[in-house]
């Protein structure tokens, strides 16, 4: 909860905000109730935003809400990496320890990046390599710890002064706000609105938050006289004169901070009206502390936002006995305060704090960052350990010694980079590149690599014995500026770099950088990357193993997969696996031996290639290699989709969404999203396929797997006859995969769509133009499982058509290219062998060619697959081919067929196919349900089902003990049953009874005596 620790207000009275509070409280009771609360507050400075969040958590506390509160730290104009963040869930461990803890477990490690408590994160080389989903990840556990956290009760988490937020920071809050789900949580953060100017760093996030329903804003304005005059009286504990609340409400404009100030200076003595600025107004109550006083406001105003009482003590280098009085002069005049910890001092006011620092001298304020820093070198104890490198890189930044400042940035961005604060790390390598000249020479060659990035070769030789090169600070900015997303600032990085390599000779690191530009060329949608690749493969042709020459193999073998697979590319795997078993690049052979298995089922090698992929989950599974977990969770299900292998899929994928969802992978979450849809229609479970295609859409930042549920969802609303529907699904779809970088197993299942989509509105030629532009780009090998459903497709389209007019133009050479193409596409899966019967089949039917027999292999063919909605399109053809035969034989094989396909269609909700069967039936005159049966003349007499058997017995002569032995009951019992049965029918005897059983026909099959058998 927010420390009792001080107040940080002159006036003892809250003035005003009444809507303000009401929005607020009204946000804590929606979170009580589960719903997640998003708001943020805005205000110049001084108008009292930190006032009304301390009212707003005094009120929570006393709902038995947890109240933490995390604050944006500026350490001269550098914020620290999640600072508000690693504060507020410092402060959550100690309200709520165990349920903390118990939310965190099995994610500590990754978690204490945020917060160091929870465990140590691995400090060992390479140990980020190639973990695009790092950052994500850490948004994903964050916001799922908060949500565990607060499952229970409800929690407030307020962060302050967010104009002064890292990247990170501003990212990690954005995530929150987009994705927070469950629990009683309320995520405030408040900002200075006058500081955003048009370029400020805040801008882009507000706007965005603007842009997001569930975010509340909470603009405070300034006080108007009224509230003014309340203040004032608050503050001067009496009623203030008129013609002074005039006088300040006049010169503070109605801020609340100006106003305190304004008032105190009065009341002490010092007319408002002698200060030309009110800078000048907050510098006056500084000048009057004695000269020790405003000394030590002057070093804590250099210090930071908050300055650690050693620290400060260090720095003043006072005796204690005069640094406490200084310290008590300065809190007594309201100027200092203490830190809520309680372990150290900041101004009341960031106001006061920005005044004092701007009055200082440029000499000055370098010499006091020299002694913070030589402090914070000699007792590294000074200050928090999370904090420390980062605030000794500043000091000595600031400081302007760059010999100094050089390795501490350095050593910072390593914090940085593990922190997965990616866009910290590549502001201070820009840092280490502006400071490399001016640092000296013998400063520089005692550098190392202090972190290896990715397989970039540090320094072309052994990194332990050559000195760190500017080329190394620029390729560890170039992979930073890739993972925050600063891809235009990566991209000037890599072209520099290459152009310095132009002269060196040195080709693997000038493969590496054209690896990077590969991928940063894609990121950016400006191509697909492939002439980038192309460029590093020829630079490491021939040469030694090696991590860069392994990892461009495994890439351009990857690339090769997804657009153009074939031979070339199953050797680039082959290689790379080979090259990164012999270098011990684990997770490059792991992702090249998935693409090896990926291209050897493409090449015909199922079983073999299946077993790669299925030996690279397990050995990722039993390791724990979260970096490869994602992709051998979503390529190996894809694999098995394509070969019809649809029920051990979707399983797979099951066991995906629990891992990607438990690690926080949501990119690869969203992947697997997007491929379970796919396998769900196959399997013909249409409703549970809809909502993973949503969820596709709306889990993870990556476009693509957004465009493959806007797919699917478009494929469903076709099957389902909503035409409009999937045309706006189609046109989301190639949104979001763009133009700048086809692939087949977007671009085919797509163009499918399109055929289907033009041919159900009537528009064939537009159907063969897309078909005709799927066969011109060809579909090589990996294709197949996309070709043969657009082939199908576009036979369908044909063969629906062959009657109209407007469809007898081009329509020979149209089929005729369709039918050559057939003929030459693989079938070696049993579901190819199948599309290619249907294909064959429709193309037959568009040419009045097709038969029972041919439709009878086509049904035969899906009988054996998981495809219930194919073979009701298949049984519905087979039903119209026999019904066209005639015959009793045929139409009662025709009527069962049609029963089942509209059995299918109904409960899938395919409206098309399900009218269609019904239209076939209708013509055919087939009923599509059997004939009730006719009612049963003994319920009219009220007879029991057991009574009716003895009656049908007592109809055939049998006396009471042969009735009794043949239903298995006493000659008592079937005596009672007679009597009961001669009441109801209103007669005397048996023979009356047998004689109204014939009449009505009750037992019609019986045949009547008289007598008893023998």
């Amino acid at each position: 909860m927010l420390a009792p620790v001080e107040s940080r207000s002159v006036s003892p009275v809250f003035v005003g905000r009444t809507a303000e509070l009401e929005t607020l409280n009204d946000a804590l009771a929606q979170a009580a109730a589960g719903n997640p609360q998003a708001l943020v507050i805005g205000g110049e400075a001084g108008v009292g935003k930190t006032r009304l969040v301390e009212e707003f958590a005094t009120a929570a506390a006393r709902e038995d809400a947890v109240v933490v509160l995390g604050g944006c730290v500026e350490i001269g104009a550098d914020g620290l990496p999640f600072a508000p963040f690693s504060t507020a869930l410092r402060a959550l461990r100690r309200e709520l320890p165990d349920e903390l803890a118990a939310a965190a477990a099995g994610q500590d490690e990754e978690l204490a990046r945020l917060l160091p408590e929870l465990g140590e994160t691995s400090p060992a080389r390479g140990t980020d390599r190639s973990d695009e989903e790092g950052m994500a990840r850490l948004f994903e556990l964050t916001a799922r710890l908060l949500e565990r956290v607060a499952a229970a009760r409800t929690v407030v988490v307020a962060l302050e002064d967010l104009h002064w937020a890292d990247a990170s920071t501003r990212h990690l809050l954005a995530y929150l706000f987009r994705t927070l789900r469950t629990g009683r949580l309320v995520v405030l953060a408040t900002y200075r609105s006058d500081d955003i100017h048009r370029r400020h760093p805040l801008r882009p996030l507000l706007a965005e938050l603007d842009r997001v329903r569930t975010v509340r804003r909470i603009e405070l304005g300034r006080f108007n006289r009224a509230e003014v005059g309340r203040q004032i009286a608050g503050i001067l504990a009496t009623e203030p004169d008129p013609a002074q609340v005039d006088e300040i409400f006049e010169r503070s404009d109605g801020n609340a901070f100006f106003v305190e100030e304004l008032a105190c200076a009065a009341h002490e003595g010092c007319r408002p009206g002698l200060t030309d600025s009110l800078r000048d107004l907050l510098l006056v109550r500084v000048e009057g502390l004695p000269e020790s006083a405003q000394r030590i406001a002057r070093i804590v105003a250099e210090g930071g936002s908050t300055v650690e009482y050693r620290l400060l003590a260090a720095v003043a280098q006072l005796a204690e006995d005069d640094l406490i009085e200084a310290l008590r002069a300065a809190v007594n005049a309201n100027i200092l305060i203490a830190a809520p910890d309680g372990d150290g001092y900041r101004f009341r006011h960031s106001l006061v704090r920005e005044a004092v620092g701007d009055d200082l001298l440029p000499g000055e304020r370098s010499r006091l960052n020299r002694r913070y820093a030589e402090a914070l070198e000699a007792d590294p104890t000074l200050v928090p350990a999370d904090v420390r490198v980062m605030r000794l890189a500043s000091y000595w930044y600031h400081a302007h010694d760059p010999a100094k400042a050089l390795p501490a940035v350095l050593d910072a961005s390593v914090a940085a980079r593990r922190r997965h604060a990616h866009s910290e790390q590549l502001r201070l390598l820009e840092r280490a590149m502006e400071l490399w000249d001016s640092t000296p020479e013998d400063v520089r060659a005692t550098l190392r690599p202090v972190d290896y990035t990715e397989v970039y070769p540090p320094c072309g030789c052994d990194p332990e014995t050559a000195p760190l090169r500017y080329l190394d600070l620029m390729a560890e900015a170039a992979v930073a500026g890739r993972l925050c997303g600063e891809r235009e600032r990566a991209l000037k990085i890599t072209k520099r770099a290459l152009h310095l390599l132009e002269e060196e000779g040195d080709p693997l690191r000038a493969a590496w950088f054209w690896v990077q530009r590969s991928r940063l060329v894609q990121a950016q949608a400006r191509g697909d990357g492939w002439k980038e690749l192309g460029t590093a493969r020829e630079l490491v042709r021939g040469l030694p193993p090696s991590e860069v020459h392994a990892e461009v193999l495994a890439i351009a073998a990857n690339w090769s997969m997804l657009r153009n697979p074939g031979p070339e590319a199953m050797s680039a795997a082959e290689r790379a696996v080979e090259y990164a078993r012999m270098v011990g690049a684990e997770d490059i052979e792991l992702n090249a031996r998935l693409t090896l298995g990926g291209l050897m089922v493409d090449a015909g090698q199922i079983e073999a290639g299946l077993a790669q992929m299925y030996d690279v989950r397990n050995e990722v599974l039993a390791r724990g290699l979260t970096a490869v977990v994602g992709r051998s969770h979503v390529n190996l299900p894809s694999v098995l989709e394509g070969i019809g292998r649809s029920e051990e899929s979707a399983g797979i994928l099951r066991e995906g969404l629990r891992l990607t969802q438990t690690m926080g992978l949501r990119d690869s979450e969203a992947w697997v999203w997007t491929n379970l849809a796919e396998s769900l229609i196959s399997l013909g479970r249409w409703d549970e396929a809809a909502e993973a295609a949503v969820n596709a859409r709306g889990t993870g930042q990556s476009a693509k797997p957004r465009g493959g549920g806007s797919n699917w969802l478009g494929h469903l609303a076709l099957a389902r006859g909503e035409v409009a529907q999937a045309a706006r699904h189609l046109a989301a779809a190639r949104a979001s995969y763009g133009s700048h970088d086809p692939m087949p197993q977007n671009n085919l299942p797509m163009s499918c769509l399109a055929i289907g989509i033009a041919a159900a509105e009537g528009r064939l030629l537009d159907a063969r133009t897309e078909t005709d532009r799927a066969l011109s780009a060809g579909f090589p090998p990996g294709t197949h499982r996309y070709a043969w459903p657009l082939l199908r497709a576009a036979a369908v389209a044909e063969s629906d058509a062959r009657a109209l007019p407007a469809a007898q133009e081009g329509r020979a050479a149209f089929l005729e290219r369709l039918s050559e193409t057939v003929r030459k596409l693989t079938t070696g899966v049993p579901l190819w062998l199948a599309y290619e019967k249907w294909t064959r089949a429709e193309l037959d039917r568009a040419d009045s060619r097709a038969t029972p027999d041919t439709w009878s292999d086509v049904v035969t063919a899906f009988e054996a697959l998981e495809r219930p909605y194919d073979l009701a399109r298949v049984r519905h053809r087979l039903a119209e081919a026999l019904l066209e035969i005639g015959g009793d034989d045929e139409r009662a094989r025709a009527a069962e067929l049609l029963r089942l396909a509209r059995a299918t269609a109904t409960h899938l909700g395919a409206r098309p196919l399900a009218d269609a069967t019904a239209q076939l039936a209708q013509r055919a005159r087939l009923a599509l349900t059997a004939a009730p049966p006719p009612p049963d003349p003994s319920d009219a007499l009220g007879l029991t089902t057991r009574e009716r058997d003895v009656l049908r017995l007592v109809s055939a002569g049998r006396t009471n003990r042969q009735i009794a032995e043949e239903l298995f009951i006493s000659p008592k019992t079937a005596s009672v049953h007679v009597s009961n049965i001669l009441g109801k029918l209103g007669v005397s005897g048996r023979g009356e009874a047998a004689a109204v059983a014939h009449r009505m026909g009750l037992f019609p099959a019986e045949t009547l005596t008289s007598g008893t058998r023998s």
